[in-house]
């Protein structure tokens, strides 16, 4: 086998294999890692039935998704101030407490104490933030239509790039093919 055919045919292997790669580091780096997950304070189970009971949705809407209350899945990481919004100690806070509105902050209504139903114990908050840290840990919400271009974008151009690269070296490969052919019958 001819020396540059070998070149191009390890060429026309390796580029497949390096999309590979990067799809399968992408993937990878992409999913939640289990050990940054924070403890939970309560049950989430009974922090989902509480939820509903309490009429937490009435602001912060029945999938979480905010209303007249910030969304709280995903938890609004733009909170002034806040480090981590999932912690548990400051969900717990809140809830307790209420919260006035921040400057920065996505809304402009107040959160009163216990979101109003004063007969919440301190075991029920606990299981309310459980609830609200296990819902944001359980799946990555799906990308704002914006960003999900980007990526389909990329992933297409590097398609259509390497396929392009592909065909120009079975090409090369194959007007060699044809050379070497015609130069077999001339003789």
């Amino acid at each position: 086998m001819n020396r540059g055919l070998k070149r191009y045919a390890l060429l026309a292997l390796a580029v497949p294999a390096l999309l590979a790669i990067t799809t399968v580091s992408t993937l990878a780096d992409s999913s939640p890692s289990p050990s940054g997950s924070p403890a939970l304070p309560g049950d989430p189970a009974k922090g989902e039935t509480l939820f509903a009971q309490a009429g937490c949705g009435s602001c912060h809407g029945a999938a979480l998704t905010g209303g007249v209350g910030p969304a709280l899945n995903p938890i609004d990481r733009t909170l002034r101030g806040v480090a981590n919004p999932l912690d548990p100690a400051f969900l717990i806070d809140i809830i307790t407490n209420g919260r006035d509105p921040q400057s920065g902050d996505p809304r402009t209504t107040k959160m009163p104490a216990k979101g109003g139903t004063l007969t919440l114990t301190d075991q029920d908050i606990k299981d309310l933030a459980a609830f609200i840290i296990q819902s944001n840990l359980v799946g990555e919400p799906p990308l704002p239509p914006g960003e999900l271009a980007k990526r389909t974008l990329l992933w297409v151009i590097i398609g259509v790039g390497a396929m392009s690269f592909i065909t120009y070296l079975l090409a090369q490969y194959n007007m060699r093919w044809i050379a070497r052919r015609a130069s077999a019958r001339n003789r």
